[in-house]
């Protein structure tokens, strides 16, 4: 077995989930051959089940559509005019030290997360110019939560004592899976009305978690916000602040390619220079040797004894869409009704001249549609301040969520970017006047929808196929995780299950507590919960 400082964070109620038991390394195996496993996608999923399955011993290839690994926190390169060649991603991620397992996956091989440095602060703006922010807000719950409310400019003590505690309950008693029992029926704008949550508090306090689904708050699960407001407040007390990458995110996953490559693991990916984007278009589980048979959009196969899905919504309704033989009808439907959220877009400017250095590394914003955060990027990132140290410029990044379709195409999108810069030259006006270098505007729709109602009905890691497992943001876990770290999760979680059918040892997992931190905030909610049932 591999052996690595593990990060358990500071908070001593942290919850860890023991690893399944079993031999230490699939080479002692009766027979001693090794079990083999395709792992579908490079994103965060799949590195973690790549990982997961490497260290013990399981001989694992990879296919990757794109160029690049890390998926939607992958990066890459691309030449400015000038020969200048600069990072580029998909945007903004905050690395949250609540994110256990993914950070136990970059310390595989960057032990002391060097890679990664702390953002000291990131406010929040509405339109009005309130501005709430979490420098110096203490961990422990729930005195976190309260500091940052008393402090807010949009709540007061008037609105705490409007809230109706017995409505909010559930979200300062969250209990995993449980909550979805209680709320995942409501979206998150019906609920926070039901608790009497302030209206102006309402776009910073919760519309930031909101958006990070890419989603309105009416088209989310009441029951993921819960979750989210238990993860990141109530329920955690590694802090609110958190860390990014030092530079592009190919530099942050390159080291871990590097790690499997030497594990034996091959990583077979899309090319740049030859624009191929070869994809698994189908698994067979009948007519041949092995226990499946994956067919890429080429037509080449590769036989497996084991198969991990790590791919986004589409990518997993497509696969399989065209594999009639793997579990059974009723998982299949499951499957093809997962959703996808709206898209967002992700504007880079190259700009000829310094944005004020006391800005932040990032701004999120409230009611100031439709950005929903500003980047300075050269303030985090290694290779955005050298290229604008080298140019006197700076480098910018607008992101805008749960876009109409209609915002991605012909006038739709010159609008859109217009109104991102209108946005930007008002909150900094420096930029008014500065000259574009260069720009990109991406667009994308990857990303699950978590609306009231699908937790349910979202597939889980284990299927009714042996030998198969899902995983990824959008794959069902109960565990308190969400966003990277519910890909990371899942991703350990489909490793283990596939180690605990050839009786391997898996992994530990490690999560915040599973449950809120207050005993007496659990009984009222369970109060109220057994009261409603009843008069139900």
């Amino acid at each position: 077995m591999t052996a690595f400082r593990p990060d358990r964070g500071r908070d001593r109620r942290r919850v860890l989930h023991p690893a399944p038991s079993g031999i230490p390394d699939a080479g002692c195996l009766y027979g001693h051959r090794r079990p083999h496993v395709v792992v579908v996608g490079a994103g965060i999923a799949g590195l973690s089940a790549a990982t997961g399955l490497a260290e013990r011993g399981v001989d694992v290839d990879i296919v990757e559509r794109e160029p690049y690994i890390g998926g939607r926190v992958g990066g890459w390169t691309q030449t400015l005019p000038g020969g200048s060649v600069v990072g580029m991603n998909r945007g903004f991620h905050a690395f949250f030290r609540q994110y256990y397992n993914l950070r136990n996956l970059l310390r595989r091989n960057d032990p002391g997360l060097h890679r990664l440095i702390q953002l000291d602060d990131y406010p929040l703006i509405d339109a009005g110019g309130a501005v709430d922010r979490f420098r110096g807000l203490p961990r422990t719950p729930p005195w976190n939560a309260l500091v940052f409310a008393l402090r807010s400019p949009t709540f007061s003590l008037r609105d705490l004592a409007k809230l109706d505690s017995r409505a909010a309950a559930p979200l300062a008693a969250v209990s995993v899976p449980e909550i979805y029992e209680q709320l995942d029926h409501l979206d998150a704008d019906r609920f926070l009305q039901n608790i009497n949550f302030p209206a102006a508090a309402r776009h910073l306090a919760f519309e930031v978690f909101s958006r990070s689904f890419f989603a309105e708050p009416t088209d989310l699960s009441a029951a993921e916000l819960a979750t989210m407001f238990h993860i990141y407040f109530l329920g955690s007390s590694e802090g609110l602040v958190f860390d990014v990458a030092e530079d592009n995110f190919d530099d942050l996953w390159a080291p871990l390619r590097r790690y499997l490559t030497d594990k034996g693991v091959h990583a077979r990916t899309g090319t740049v220079r030859f624009h191929t984007r070869v994809s698994i278009a189908s698994i067979d589980t009948a007519g041949s040797t092995a226990a499946f048979h994956l067919t890429d959009d080429t037509g080449a196969g590769i036989d497996a004894d084991g198969v991990v899905l790590a791919t986004d919504v589409a990518g997993l309704r497509t696969i399989v869409a065209g594999s009639p033989t793997i579990a059974d009808h009723a998982w299949r439907e499951r499957v093809q009704r997962m959703g996808t959220a709206p898209a967002f877009a992700v504007l880079r400017l190259w700009l000829d001249r310094p944005v004020a250095t006391d800005r932040p590394g990032f701004l999120g914003t409230g009611n100031l549609e439709p950005l929903d955060n500003v980047s300075v990027v050269n303030h985090y990132e290694h290779s955005a301040a050298v290229w604008a140290r080298r140019h006197g410029g700076s480098v910018v990044e607008l992101h805008a969520y749960a876009l109409p379709d209609e915002a991605q195409i012909g006038e739709g999108s010159v609008r859109l970017r217009r109104q991102l810069l209108g946005r930007l030259h008002a909150l900094y006006p420096e930029t008014a006047t500065a000259r574009i270098v260069d720009e990109r505007l991406l667009f994308r729709r990857d990303c699950p929808r978590f609306a009231p109602g699908d937790h349910a009905q979202r597939p889980r890691v284990g299927t009714p196929e042996p030998g198969l497992a899902l995983a990824g943001d959008g794959i069902r876990i109960d565990l308190p995780v969400a966003l990277m770290e519910r890909a990371a999760t899942t991703g350990w979680a489909a490793a283990n299950h596939l180690l605990a059918r050839w009786g391997v040892a898996g992994h530990p997992l490690y999560t915040v507590p599973t449950q809120g931190r207050s005993a007496l905030l659990r009984r009222v909610a369970n109060r109220e919960r057994r009261m409603h049932n009843e008069f139900a």
